[in-house]
């Protein structure tokens, strides 16, 4: 008689989706917090019942959704927070590189009239935060830590900038899935590539927060337009260096 908790019949790919929402889901509940280690590879294979490369492919896309970020030698962390269930846009949906590009054109849709807000209603106080946030960006993940929280940080003191809390809301809800970086940096491993890389990403910030403190509506949201824009240009690049995702 076979097992009837078998997973041998399912395909890898199904069960690797199922494996990130419910990991996931004990995010949403708490049970996995902030900053909490994950399971080995192995605890998960026996806990879960799944091969090693199901687990690799789930912690693969966990990480690029942001999710999750692994420190070599030392383990797989809790870095952000799930969508709630029935959210479009989750950690499982982000699979291939024509999903990180819509999630870039829907970023167009908020971003570019919230520079433009920014730059129109910013308290002098936010502009000091959002200085704070540009700095931590240019000074790169030697002082900061993580480039790529850093990158989401600027963007989410652009937010809180423009005044609107359903803006702010939004970003936070899609947290560090908005940034494409970390895929996008394991392409660039020449140092010369990589440091035109950074520096183009980095004059792109610098004039989004020169056009926000100058209180230029329009150039603010033509800068952010442009980052946006490179961005997907660069996503394309990455693409013909490396594979974006694992299949």
């Amino acid at each position: 008689m076979s097992d009837p908790t078998s997973t041998a019949h399912i395909k890898p790919r199904r069960l690797a989706e199922t494996l990130v929402e419910r990991f996931a889901q004990r995010m949403r509940e708490g049970t996995l917090k902030r900053g909490e280690k994950l399971p080995t590879e192995a605890q998960i294979m026996a806990a879960e019942r799944v091969s090693r490369s199901v687990v690799r492919d789930a912690l693969s896309r966990m990480q690029a959704a942001g999710l999750v970020e692994t420190h070599h030698g030392v383990g797989t962390f809790v870095r952000d927070m799930p969508a709630p269930e029935g959210f479009n846009v989750g950690p499982a949906t982000i699979v291939q590189l024509s999903d990180v590009l819509d999630l870039l054109e829907f970023r167009l849709s908020l971003e570019v009239q919230a520079a433009g807000m920014a730059a129109e209603r910013a308290t002098p106080q936010a502009l000091e935060e959002l200085e704070q946030a540009l700095e931590a960006l240019l000074q790169g993940p030697e002082k900061s830590g993580s480039t790529t929280n850093a990158d989401f940080q600027f963007h989410l003191k652009i937010a809180k900038a423009a005044g609107n809390h359903y803006l702010i809301d939004i970003m936070k809800h899609l947290g560090t899935k908005l940034i494409p970086r970390t895929r996008m940096n394991s392409a660039y491993t020449g140092q010369s590539n990589r440091t035109t890389y950074l520096a183009g990403i980095n004059s792109e910030h610098q004039q989004i927060f020169d056009a926000i403190a100058s209180r230029q509506v329009d150039a603010a949201r033509a800068a952010m337009f442009l980052h946006l824009s490179n961005s997907r240009l660069r996503l394309r690049e990455a693409q013909k260096h490396q594979a974006f995702y694992s299949e």
